[in-house]
């Protein structure tokens, strides 16, 4: 009768630790140390360790089986009740390893999201910065009175590549008009030129040429550069919010019970160093990641997408050296301006009319004083090559590299889950594991990926007739983003794609020719004479009629730019 007692005793003592134990329980692990039998009845002693008062609970719990739920139905050391606080367990340590697996493809695209948005913001600062030195140098007082027309270039250039409604072709047609209005009239200051004619002057814009070809080179390598950098960086957002979002997994019911099945009924058959087989973590990950694994296709479009317009970024559609020496270019637009300013003002004159002479003090005006004639361009190697510290060719090969990895991410991450020591014995121990039953093999075959293909798995019920909304949205997203980046690849913006044949980029292959899509911009010049040859130019021009003052400073400056640059 003692022993009888001291029996009860002990299971009712157990039961109260149980009861007491398991009302508050909120899991940061569980083992079990041990597993020992008293006659024909089980016993397991657990060891639990509570996340909110962090102590030890020893718990003894009697078997068999009592209306439990998820583990087979055998002797066992959980209860219904345990099986549920069990499942929420899982549910948490699966969204957990989710979100941790899928930690270095998130971190790519928000870290290197970054470092572009910063590199190609900073680049534009400084390409505005050095055109505003060089052109108060060269030209002082007569670029700061008009210098409202490139700080329009500039903020328009930012606004598109922030996203705004910029048809960027039509913008830089507008900004060489403007230009040449304000040049024509600097160039012709002894006659007054109304609203109108100004307007008829800028219609003549393409027919003559004044800029030379530095407009038709420049803006075709601005677009596409743009298009390609805005887009990049929309294709790194996309990426990063379609990661972040599906990296948040909601596991659904069925899926829960077979994680519990799979994570916790070894410990409650007592067998605590029994992990599960990893053939069976498998079927379990790909029943509960069904549909992040439809994602992976649109996923794996996306990837090459972003991967062919990197590349466009390292070669013909590089915006670093586009950017970088857009103030020398713009420079030699106007020294070409200069250099035919008397045949096209005849022309001007031929098809707008003689315009009205201006007023005696107006003609009469000078160069300002701090006209800057000494100006020396920046030396190749003086020129400012980086933004953000870095260089866009070093972030390209970086993001190239890691956007390679990321690919098949969604179909790979069940395998991925299941490497993990922490969850499965691995893929060389095919006996000692848990196979959902017992220690042994498990036989089932794995499933393939995607929902449809989980109709039979073994392990989780799926519903294949119910693809998940939430997934389907981000398969959306990344199907637009694909068509974007491959517009972008071939120099098209998909807002704007029917503005103009010359930079349509349409048809297979490259998307550019030689002719209108050059690595670096080919101008024709000649060679420099020596500074001796420069004055006796001048001042022989300085004896032809009809010549100002300011044009004769004009073509000076125009000499000792090109000879500098070159």
């Amino acid at each position: 009768m003692g022993h009888l007692a001291r029996y009860f005793s002990r299971q009712f003592e157990y039961k109260q630790k149980a009861s007491n134990c398991f009302s508050n329980l909120k899991y940061a692990s569980v083992n079990v140390e041990g597993f020992f039998s008293v006659g024909e009845h089980f016993w397991c002693e657990a060891v639990l360790l509570l996340e909110v008062s962090k102590q030890l609970c020893k718990v003894c719990l009697l078997s068999p089986a009592r209306n439990t739920q998820i583990c087979p139905q055998e002797y066992t050391c959980c209860t219904s009740e345990m099986e549920d606080k069990l499942s929420q367990q899982s549910k948490l340590e699966f969204e957990n390893l989710v979100e941790e697996t899928s930690h270095f493809v998130r971190t790519t695209f928000v870290s290197r999201h970054k470092k572009f948005d910063e590199f190609f913001r900073e680049l534009l600062e400084n390409a505005e910065r050095s055109l505003n030195d060089m052109f108060v140098r060269t030209y002082g007082m007569l670029y700061m009175q008009n210098s409202e027309v490139f700080q329009d270039l500039f903020a328009e250039l930012k606004r598109y590549y922030t996203g705004g409604n910029v048809n960027l072709e039509e913008m830089l047609n507008d900004f060489w008009a403007r230009l040449l209005e304000r040049m024509f009239q600097l160039i012709n200051p002894q006659y007054h030129f109304s609203e109108d004619y100004l307007e008829c002057v800028s219609k003549y814009t393409d027919q003559l040429k004044p800029f030379g070809d530095v407009p038709r080179k420049l803006k075709v390598q601005v677009t596409r550069a743009f298009i390609a950098a805005r887009t990049f960086v929309q294709g790194l957002t996309v990426g990063r919010e379609v990661a972040n979002r599906v990296s948040k997994v909601s596991p659904t019911p069925g899926c829960i019970r077979a994680l519990m099945k799979m994570l916790y009924c070894p410990y409650c058959r007592g067998l605590p160093t029994v992990k599960p087989c990893n053939n069976y973590c498998l079927n379990v990950m790909k029943g509960c990641l069904a549909n992040q694994a439809d994602l992976d296709t649109e996923w794996n479009l996306f990837i090459d997408a972003m991967l062919l317009v990197a590349e466009r970024l390292e070669g013909p559609f590089n915006i670093e050296t586009v950017m970088d020496p857009i103030d020398v270019k713009i420079s030699e637009a106007i020294m070409n301006m200069q250099e035919n300013s008397m045949q096209v003002s005849a022309k001007v004159f031929q098809g707008c009319g003689q315009p009205k002479p201006a007023p005696a003090l107006r003609s009469s005006r000078s160069v300002p004083e701090n006209f800057n004639t000494r100006f020396r361009p920046y030396n190749p190697e003086e020129r400012p090559t980086t933004a953000a510290g870095t260089s866009l060719d070093r972030l390209v090969t970086d993001i190239k590299e890691k956007l390679k990895l990321s690919k098949k991410f969604w179909s790979t991450l069940p395998y991925t889950m299941c490497k993990d020591e922490r969850v499965t014995a691995g893929p060389s121990v095919e006996e000692d594991c848990w196979n959902g039953h017992t220690k042994a093999r498990y036989l089932p075959e794995i499933m393939n990926d995607g929902l449809t293909n989980q109709i039979n798995n073994p392990e989780v019920d799926v519903d294949i007739t119910r693809p998940d909304t939430f997934i389907r949205q981000q398969i959306m997203a990344l199907r637009v983003m694909t068509n974007k980046l491959k517009n972008a690849y071939n120099g098209n913006d998909v807002n704007f794609q029917d503005t103009s044949d010359e930079t349509s980029g349409s048809g297979s292959g490259s998307g550019c020719t030689d002719d209108i899509c050059p690595t670096e911009f080919d101008f024709v010049t000649t060679e420099a004479p020596p500074v001796d040859s420069d004055r006796r130019e001048v001042e022989a021009a300085a004896t032809l009629p009809g010549w100002s003052l300011k044009t004769l400073l004009l073509i000076f400056l125009s000499l000792v730019l090109q000879r500098q640059w070159r």
